[in-house]
């Protein structure tokens, strides 16, 4: 038998230089067991990369390609990058620039 297995079907494309990411959940208990509401958490810099778009093209027409992959988590500046929401998901764009590692 196949495994049945659900993937998501991403229906965006990032361009040039840019890479499409969901940042990871943050843990929403502290340890004295204290829960906190989504106005109080901070905003998660690691993400998992979810599409990667083609790179930039240099003057002379050499291509640099962007240099994660789908599938990495990353760590990325925490206020960089645009929101968006598709298919009842957040996700977040960023540049190539603006991810600090890849966390391993």
């Amino acid at each position: 038998m196949a495994s049945q297995e659900t993937t998501k079907k991403v229906t965006l494309k990032p361009l040039g230089n840019r890479v499409l990411a969901q940042r990871l959940e943050q843990e929403e208990t502290l340890k004295g067991g204290i829960i906190l509401p989504d106005t109080a958490k901070k905003k998660q810099e690691t993400a998992k990369v979810i599409a990667v778009g083609p790179g930039i093209q240099t003057k002379e027409g050499k291509s640099i390609p962007v240099s994660v992959q789908v599938g990495d988590t990353i760590l990325m500046d925490k206020y960089s990058g645009q929101e968006v929401s598709l298919n009842d998901e957040e996700f977040v764009i960023i540049r190539s620039d603006d991810i600090i590692a890849i966390i391993n």
